[in-house]
């Protein structure tokens, strides 16, 4: 077994003792490695002679590297497994897993302490972990098989010890390893954490072992960070999550949460990182979280805990996305995103793990009032959701899904202020990233193009672009999903060379049942005014639960709606458009007719319905399919498929 004069001997001896990875004339990593002990070093080239087939290139190549991180994946994929409880009297254990922090995704270690056959005093070193990023877990279960390695040489066994570990600078272990160059900066700086956290468990650990006062902490989470306060004397502060995306928005809010006597933990959502193929080596979500631990850092130093959403996200958001998209439906990711994620999952999450916060916060831009609603015997507190001051960056229409249960947990600091202001405010407070652009697209997809999401999971159906007013298929699209009503940029590159010399063209309805995509070039006329004017709604939703006052005849006892005219919003934006809504049945269905043609009613499109005056949010509903119906129904009457015409 290995003992501690061996501990000193490690320089390597010539340029073999380098990692394959390395070149052996790159002095810096000469000098890296050479104060990593021998034994650390024989078991960093066993573990990548073991795991990895492809070595790094100096020119950067880009396929190798891409390589080498997809062995990383397939090595988390292929070594799942359930963290042990070790017991025996011998083994010094930490108590719980321990959060890493700095990691971009989730990660939690465990070390234990194995005394060696040879000698009680010298103990060989266990680590488990989980992650909930498989390229993390790549990185997890490369130093658990460093940290376990052992060799034979010359007759003798060694194995890697406490001691070693405690010697590795944590910074060293990824160019050691060779994938300094080949992950990200975050993942590197991620993998020393990792290392600094062992090793801060095996110090504890030993010091336990000695006799010294050292007390185990344990999982070093949320539930104790966030106890603490740092208010003055008796009264208690308000707790808040802060939700923060490393926009200026959201940092703002949680500026003005501080001054305003606030305890504040932020939160960073990580909701989209599925197995890390798609952007192997480029997170392009990794760039927000180190500016939110700048943001926390310039703040004094608040707690920044990251929340993976990713599974939760993907079933409840990028999954009704996708039906929606197939069905040929114009969805809504964002209106779902904060009801299902933000204030859905996220509320669960705080709750299920026990955190008692007052409220929620993030940067959107929306009042929330209180409304006192009294009966016979009660009075009850009511949220009401109005309209920013500011109608560019107002996003009430995002927030329509909303319930009063989610409603009554949330903040939203900035929404009395004007995006300028709010820009003035973060070059008062001097934040980090007062200079960063506006976001734009939906969250999940960073910089990949909506309609390559969509290609990645419902690929290419092609069928016929009809011109509605006359039969003639005048183009063949790749699929109904990349289409929708009201659209005309783009739909050109569909269409014949013949048919687009008689545009503008724009996409007027779908069908399903036979993938077909009708456009016409007299969109702005007579023949399409009740299209854009008149529509059926579902799933109509009011955010406080009830219709409005003068929706129902409450004359009677029985169900009568009435025609009622609102402010509404067809999609996000400062244009507010007027109309009526009649309600229909139970009062989920409804007619709607606008006093002015509409770009385009898209079904699965959101309505969002104000009251006229006041900028207040009342409930929404979703354009039916039936808004085709009547238009698809008189056109295959008039236009059987089998007379449908080619026209290039």
């Amino acid at each position: 077994m290995a003992d501690d004069k061996n501990d000193d001997d490690t320089s390597p001896s010539d340029e073999e003792n380098l990692p394959l990875f390395i070149e052996a004339n790159s002095s810096s990593a000469r000098s890296i490695i050479s104060d990593i002990p021998q034994s650390l070093l024989q078991s960093i080239e066993q573990v990548r002679r073991r795991h990895f087939s492809t070595t790094v290139t100096t020119n950067g190549d880009s396929s190798s590297n891409e390589s080498l991180l997809k062995q990383l994946v397939e090595l988390a994929r292929t070594n799942k497994k359930e963290v042990t409880e070790l017991s025996s009297d011998d083994y010094l254990s930490f108590e719980q897993m321990e959060r890493v922090p700095g990691c971009i995704a989730t990660v939690r270690v465990k070390t234990t302490l194995i005394p060696t056959s040879n000698d009680p005093n010298l103990y060989r070193v266990l680590m488990e972990g989980t992650s909930d990023a498989l390229l993390s877990g790549g990185l997890v279960e490369l130093l658990s098989q460093v940290l376990a390695g052992s060799h034979t040489e010359n007759g003798h066994d060694y194995c890697v010890t406490a001691s070693d570990v405690l010697k590795l600078k944590p910074e060293a272990l990824t160019t050691a390893l060779g994938l300094q160059n080949v992950l990200s900066r975050g993942r590197n700086d991620g993998m020393a954490s990792m290392v600094t956290v062992v090793q801060r468990q095996i110090q504890s650990l030993l010091d336990s072992r000695s006799g010294e006062a050292h007390q185990l902490s344990g999982d070093i989470d949320m539930e104790t960070s966030i106890e603490t306060t740092n208010g003055n004397g008796s009264e208690r502060q308000p707790t808040v999550a802060m939700l923060l995306s490393g926009g200026v928005d959201s940092s703002v809010a949680m500026h003005l949460l501080l001054r305003q006597n606030y305890n504040v933990t932020a939160f960073y959502l990580r909701i989209w990182l599925e197995d890390e193929l798609a952007h192997l080596g480029e997170c392009p979500w990794e760039d927000d979280l180190q500016v939110c631990q700048s943001v926390c850092e310039h703040a004094g130093n608040v707690t920044l805990e990251t929340v993976s959403l990713g599974k939760e996200y993907r079933e409840r958001v990028v999954q009704y996305t996708i039906e929606e998209a197939q069905r040929g439906r114009t969805p809504n990711p964002d209106i779902m995103c904060n009801s299902r994620i933000k204030f859905g999952c996220f509320l669960e999450y705080i709750e299920n793990a026990g955190l008692d916060f007052d409220y929620v916060a993030s940067g959107h831009y929306a009042r929330l009032e209180d409304a006192v609603i009294s009966s016979s015997s009660t009075a009850d507190i009511q949220k009401r959701l109005f309209r920013a001051p500011d109608p560019v960056k107002d996003q009430s229409y995002f927030l329509c899904a909303l319930t009063q249960r989610q409603l009554s947990k949330v903040i939203f600091p900035i929404g009395m202020y004007q995006k300028a202001e709010v820009r003035e405010l973060a070059n008062e407070f001097q934040l980090p990233n007062r200079n960063r652009p506006d976001s734009q697209g939906l969250c999940f997809l960073g910089k990949v193009k909506f309609d390559e999401f969509l290609a990645s999971y419902l690929g290419n159906q092609p069928g016929d672009v009809v011109d509605a007013m006359t039969g003639d298929i005048i183009g063949r699209h790749n699929g109904l999903w990349y289409h929708t009503v009201g659209q005309r940029k783009g739909i050109g590159k569909v269409m014949f060379p013949l048919a687009t010399a008689h545009g503008p063209w724009y996409v007027v309805a779908k069908d399903q049942e036979r993938d077909i995509v009708y456009v016409s070039n007299r969109y702005d006329e007579d023949d399409f005014a009740r299209a854009r004017s008149e529509f059926e709604l579902e799933d109509i939703k009011w955010i406080s639960g009830t219709p409005p006052l003068g929706v129902k005849d409450s004359a009677t006892e029985e169900t009568e709606w009435n025609e009622v005219r609102f402010d509404m919003k067809i999609r996000h934006g400062p244009k507010i458009v007027q109309g009526t809504l009649m309600l229909n049945g139970d009062g989920s269905t409804g007619n709607v007719r606008l006093d002015n043609k509409d770009g385009g009613l898209a079904p699965g499109q959101y309505v969002v319905f104000y009251q006229i005056g006041t900028l207040e949010c009342l409930g929404a509903g979703v354009i039916s399919e039936k808004h085709w119906a009547k238009f698809l129904q008189t056109h295959q009457n008039e236009v059987p498929e089998e007379e449908l015409k080619v026209k290039r």
